[in-house]
C-alpha cells in the first residue's frame, strides 16, 4: 500500500508518516519499482500502535522505546505519564480559576487587567506574610477576596481575608455562598465563618440554611453567628453544642440572649431541662447554661437539680440557684 493510501486509512498525514520512517519508527518494509514507499498489514498495524501510544502522551522516543524492547515493563513509565498529566492538569485548573477571576472582576480595560493579575499574584502567593499582607491592602475586587477566602489555608491569612471582605459589608456575600454548596468540607468552614462576620438578611438567610449542613462543625459556626442574629431555629444546634461540650459557654450565653424574648424563654428551658437524663458532666454543662436564661426563670429547675445524686453537680445547681437569687433581689 502506497503512503497515500496508508495516509487516508490512517488519519497519520504522508508528512508524519515520512517523520516516523526517517526517525526509523516505522518503516515501510517495500518499495515499488518506481522507488515509492510501500506498507505492509505489519507495518500499518506499528504506524496504529505509535498512534496508540502517542495517544496516552508519549513522547516518539518513549514510543520508539516501547516497541524495540521486548522486555520493556510499562508500568513506570505509565506512572509518569499519570503524574505529568496530573501536573498539568493541576496548571491548567490553577490558569482557568486565574481567567474566570479577571473575567469576574469585569475589569474596563488592559490596565484593570493588569491590576487583576497583580492582586491574583498577591493572593496566590507561596509566601503566607504576602498573601496576608495583599489581603490587608485595600482591595475594591469583592469577587477576588471571596475566592481567596474559600481557598486559603492559613488561619493568619484566613483571618485578615475575612476581616477585608468584611470591609465591603453585605456585597461579599454572594461570592462567598457559592462555597456553601461545595462538596469539599473545608470549603463550606470556611465559607460559613466569613459570611459570619458579614452584615444582612442574606447573610443571614445563608447562615440558617447552614444549620442543617451534614458536618457539625459547620452547623455550630451557623448557629452561634445566627442565633446572635436572632434566629430562633438555632436554638436545637445551640443546646446540642451545650450536650455535647462544644463551645458549651459561646452557646449557652447566646441561649441566654435568645431566652430575653419571652415567647421563646419557656422553650429554651424546657429543651435545656430535657437534657438533664444525661450524665453528670452533661448535667453539669445545662446548669451553667440554665444559669445564663434571665431573671430567675431556670431558678426552680436549678433548685431541684441541688438535690441531684451526684454531689458535685448538686453544689454547682444550688451555687447557681443562690446567684440566681441575688440578681432577683433589687
Amino acid at each position: 500500500m502506497l503512503i497515500g493510501e496508508v495516509a487516508r486509512r490512517s488519519g497519520v498525514s504522508t508528512r508524519m508518516l515520512r517523520h516516523y520512517d526517517s526517525l526509523g519508527l516505522v518503516r515501510p518494509t517495500g518499495r515499488t519499482v518506481g522507488g515509492y514507499r510501500e506498507y505492509s498489514e505489519a507495518d500499518i498495524r506499528r504506524i496504529f500502535h505509535v498512534e496508540g501510544l502517542r495517544s496516552l502522551g508519549m513522547s516518539l522516543r518513549q514510543v520508539a522505546r516501547a516497541l524495540a524492547d521486548p522486555a520493556f515493563t510499562p508500568a513506570t513509565l505509565v506512572g509518569d505519564l499519570i503524574r505529568r498529566t496530573e501536573d498539568r492538569l493541576r496548571r491548567e485548573r490553577e490558569l482557568l480559576e486565574r481567567l474566570r477571576a479577571i473575567d469576574a472582576s469585569e475589569p474596563a480595560g488592559w490596565d484593570g487587567v493588569l491590576h487583576v493579575v497583580e492582586l491574583l499574584h498577591g493572593l496566590d502567593s507561596p509566601s503566607p506574610s504576602r498573601r496576608q499582607q495583599a489581603a490587608l491592602a485595600p482591595i475594591e475586587d469583592v469577587p477576588l477576596l471571596a475566592r481567596a477566602v474559600l481557598t486559603e489555608s492559613n488561619p493568619n491569612v484566613a483571618g485578615a481575608l475575612r476581616w477585608a471582605l468584611a470591609r465591603a459589608g453585605a456585597d461579599g456575600v454572594a461570592g462567598v455562598a457559592t462555597g456553601m454548596h461545595s462538596p469539599d468540607v473545608t470549603i463550606r468552614r470556611r465559607a460559613v465563618q466569613a459570611i459570619a462576620e458579614l452584615p444582612g438578611d442574606e447573610a443571614t438567610a445563608v447562615l440558617t440554611a447552614a444549620l442543617t449542613d451534614p458536618d457539625p462543625e459547620v452547623r455550630r459556626h451557623a448557629a452561634l453567628a445566627s442565633g446572635r442574629r436572632g434566629t430562633t431555629a438555632a436554638i436545637p444546634v445551640l443546646v446540642d453544642m451545650v450536650v455535647q461540650g462544644t463551645n458549651d459557654v459561646e452557646a449557652a450565653e447566646v441561649l441566654g440572649t435568645l431566652a430575653l424574648d419571652p415567647a421563646q424563654g419557656q422553650g429554651i428551658l424546657d429543651a435545656l431541662a430535657g437534657e438533664l437524663t444525661a450524665g453528670a458532666a452533661v448535667r453539669i454543662r445545662v446548669a451553667q447554661a440554665l444559669a445564663e436564661l434571665p431573671g430567675t426563670l431556670a431558678q426552680p429547675v436549678l433548685r431541684q437539680l441541688g438535690g441531684d445524686e451526684d454531689r458535685a453537680v448538686a453544689l454547682i445547681a444550688s451555687a447557681l440557684a443562690d446567684v440566681l437569687d441575688e440578681r432577683a433581689k433589687p
